[in-house]
């Protein structure tokens, strides 16, 4: 147990350093308002006298409270830690390393940066159960007292906010928002489903128990047989289903291909696996 939590907590702070290095070398100085209470620290940034990191803090902090007010000790550990942590290494890193201007004349460049690194790190929070705070304190508390769609409405926000850049600032920072915004909805997406990313195997075959003892001792996994018939040559056959890793799913293909080359293999991607030796409900 210790040391799963070691390694938890390696994760939670390895993500939240991602996201904290991302929002602050590439997101604010380029006025890039996609995302959540960071992108609204730097619209805010252009008319109270502090900066985009000290707005930041301070927006979480409150958002923070609301949450351990809201939903008492219920309110994630996890996702308090990794509010407190990043709010606290934007503020550190601007008065370590105060940024004037961004790194290079090349806001293409920079917007890959600012989407990739916090897409990362959000990724890899929502993969261990926590989040980074801010807005999405707000749509929890959406999702206790009202039937409001979540997603829907935390979208239309960061709409807005990327509309407000093309006023505030100018048209081409708006457009970078736009852009930031809709490639790193889906960049979450991809790689959260690529963390956990398995190989579903159906093999067909005549000879069932070379293949199975290969699943079992081979690659310490498991399978599951089915007695079949197959619908043309009427003949019996043998289906075995089995989810390996991407690294064991090369190893059986080969030894399919090496020791029974007339068996029909399909193989599927998978990331929701659910069961032992994967991940428990």
């Amino acid at each position: 147990m210790k040391k799963e939590k070691m390694i938890s907590f390696f994760w939670l702070t390895f993500s939240t350093v991602l996201m904290a290095v991302g929002v602050y070398f590439f997101k604010f100085p380029n006025n890039f308002t996609f995302g959540g209470v960071t992108g609204f620290a730097v619209l805010f940034a252009k008319f109270l006298p502090l900066s985009a990191s000290d707005i930041s803090f301070w927006l979480n902090m409150i958002l923070l409270g609301v949450g351990f007010i809201f939903f008492g000790r219920k309110f994630g550990a996890k996702t308090a830690y990794t509010t407190v942590l990043l709010s606290v290494m934007l503020s550190g890193l601007e008065r370590i390393y105060p940024m004037a201007r961004p790194f290079t004349d090349q806001p293409m460049l920079e917007l890959c940066f600012a989407i990739a690194l916090p897409a990362l790190g959000s990724a890899i929070l929502f993969n261990m159960g926590a989040s980074s705070g801010g807005t999405d304190v707000i749509a929890m508390i959406l999702k206790k007292y009202t039937s409001v769609n979540i997603g829907m409405a935390l979208l239309f926000t960061d709409i807005a906010a990327a509309a407000a850049t093309c006023f505030i600032f100018d048209i081409q920072t708006g457009l970078y928002a736009f852009l930031g915004l809709t490639v790193k909805s889906f960049m979450v997406d991809g790689i959260i489903e690529n963390i956990h990313l398995c190989k579903y195997f159906t093999v067909v075959c005549n000879d069932p128990e070379p293949i199975c003892h290969f699943i079992i001792h081979d690659l310490n996994r498991s399978a599951t047989k089915v007695e079949a018939t197959g619908a043309f040559s009427g003949q019996a056959k043998h289906i075995i289903n089995t989810v390996l890793s991407r690294t064991e799913a090369v190893r059986l293909r080969n030894y399919i291909h090496r020791t029974q080359p007339s068996a029909f293999v399909m193989i599927s991607n998978t990331s929701e696996i659910v069961g032992k030796g994967f991940h428990s409900i």
